[in-house]
């Protein structure tokens, strides 16, 4: 049974990072505008508060829960974007006291988990470790967006590794919501860290195999940047069918995000 801790400290550092860049904002910069369409800066933060809030709910009253998962059910399309519009509509300092306090409380919950603990979540159960993973996942992807509305470049840490590792999870995920069947065998999968290490994953021996910067392919399983725009090489054609489809979130396929020019 994996130790969910470090997952653990390395969302609330990601979390406190992205704190660091909004934290002095003016009321102008709350509502730049964002890559996601329609989406400010506090929109980001909101959607990051609305889910926080989602997932404490799961691990502390799965009843309680299953009332948020029947109001996505009503309305699959926009229940998303409705929690992000809510949050956005609150003062700036309103809104990062709430995600700060919802974060907090998360963080708290998933260290006092029990072992082998599982909650529900708009897809699979999830354990503790799972849940921050996928925390960590979002606030990673959107930070991005907020960086990109102030024109910061956020250095990639080695933190990447478990949203790294999500991706791969979700492989048959993403063939899944695409209607597509799965390949049967495991690829392998080899990226390089910020740090220089190297991240493998399944067999050495796997004909079907995807190299390149852990960077690029956390940006792609979040649809964060095109596929054009990234060094990744598949090799084999189910590997270069999923990095078209790939997505380490829940929910339908993600529609990504426009190319911008060529690879890096």
């Amino acid at each position: 049974m994996a130790d969910p801790t470090p997952v653990i400290d390395d969302l609330r550092a990601e979390s406190e990072e992205l704190d660091l860049l909004v934290a002095e904002l003016t009321a102008h910069q709350w509502n730049l505008p964002t890559p996601a369409p329609g989406w400010t800066v506090a929109h980001q933060i909101a959607h990051l508060a609305w889910t926080d809030h989602s997932a404490l709910i799961a691990v502390t009253d799965a009843g309680a829960f299953q009332a948020l998962v029947e109001k996505a059910l009503a309305a699959p399309g926009s229940f998303v974007d409705e929690g992000a519009a809510e949050g956005a509509a609150l003062p700036p300092a309103d809104l990062l006291a709430a995600w700060r306090a919802g974060r907090t409380a998360l963080d708290e919950a998933l260290r006092g988990a029990l072992p082998g603990a599982r909650f529900p979540w708009y897809g699979p159960p999830m354990s503790a470790a799972s849940m921050a993973t996928a925390r960590l996942m979002e606030t990673w992807a959107h930070a991005l967006d907020v960086a990109d509305a102030l024109g910061v470049v956020r250095p990639p840490t080695d933190r990447l590794r478990h949203v790294a590792r999500l991706g791969v999870r979700t492989r048959d995920f993403a063939f899944g919501v695409h209607g597509l069947t799965p390949p049967a065998g495991e690829f392998r999968v080899e990226l390089t860290a910020p740090s220089g290490e190297v991240w493998a994953y399944g067999p050495e021996d796997a004909p079907q195999r995807v190299t390149g910067p852990a960077l690029d392919f956390c940006l792609l399983v979040t649809q964060r940047a095109h596929r054009g725009d990234l060094a990744l090489t598949a090799a084999g054609p189910d590997a270069d069918r999923w990095l078209g489809i790939a997505q380490a979130f829940a929910g339908p396929p993600g529609t990504g995000r426009p190319p911008q020019g060529a690879g890096r």
